[in-house]
């Protein structure tokens, strides 16, 4: 049976601030590495976000969502399915919200204080799905562990950016209440991970992927683990020359789909 790869957690320069790669670099780089679909989940104002905060409402959502708008455009481009989604942030805990749009945030200025049963029962009344990201990932900045499994859908069971000992605690808390899970790189730079979900058939819209993880469909999380936390060592000129390759590398096999699929619409 054919399974399609699906990236669901993914950021941006253009939307995260600890995002290193475009929307566009993106969206070349996960295609060359066998991804399907991928959902954009910039971190949204209580997040590590790129735009300003003290910017204009209308002005921090333009900005916010600019990293998806230019993945999406070179994903129609070369053949990749881009989707929309964000990460928001409640006191150190992060949820992966889907379903909604540019519009939606548009007309929701007050979401920036939202908690999270407020935030869950505004999505939920839109159509949109909440899902508890990294429920115990540990950090330098976090001072423990947020849970709300009384005002999420799902439970991120694998985040490839996690150690096996923190995924595993998620996949046991996702048990513990019965919460449908998935699976995410948690990505954020053209370097390969390949974490996600393999589907059961194809996610075009995101409409698509919340059915499936809602109704339980047959996926299967691809489990990735991040190795054990060591201490980080600047990467030295070599690291930014293979950079450099791999980015000419993966436009050159993206514009070679581009290619492919003006050639077949003429």
């Amino acid at each position: 049976m054919a399974q399609y790869k699906i990236e669901t957690h993914l950021h941006t320069a253009e939307g995260s601030k600890c995002g290193w790669a475009t929307g566009c670099e993106q969206a070349e780089a996960r295609l060359m590495e066998g991804y399907s679909t991928i959902i954009v989940t910039d971190h949204f104002f209580r997040g590590n976000t790129r735009p300003e905060r003290s910017l204009p409402w209308e002005e921090y959502i333009e900005q916010f969502c600019s990293g998806y708008e230019h993945a999406k455009a070179r994903g129609d481009e070369i053949g990749l399915t881009v989707l929309f989604g964000l990460e928001d942030n409640y006191q150190g805990s992060e949820f992966l919200i889907y379903g909604l749009d540019k519009d939606w945030l548009l007309k929701h200025p007050d979401m920036r204080t939202w908690t999270p049963w407020e935030e869950y029962e505004h999505v939920h009344g839109d159509g949109g799905y909440m899902v508890q990201a990294h429920p115990f990932r540990e950090a330098s900045y976090l001072r423990g562990f947020g849970l709300y499994p009384m005002y999420t859908d799902a439970v991120e069971g694998i985040n490839a950016a996690q150690t096996k000992a923190m995924n595993e605690r998620a996949i046991w808390y996702a048990k513990q209440f019965d919460k449908p899970m998935t699976a995410g790189s948690d990505i954020h730079g053209i370097d390969h991970v390949g974490g996600g979900i393999l589907a059961p058939h194809p996610i075009n819209t995101i409409e698509d992927y919340i059915n499936m993880i809602r109704n339980r469909e047959p996926y299967e999380l691809i489990e990735i683990h991040h190795p054990e936390k060591k201490k980080n060592v600047p990467p030295g000129p070599e690291f930014f020359q293979m950079i450099e390759q791999q980015k000419a590398e993966m436009k050159a096999f993206a514009d070679a789909a581009a290619k492919r699929i003006r050639e077949g619409r003429q």
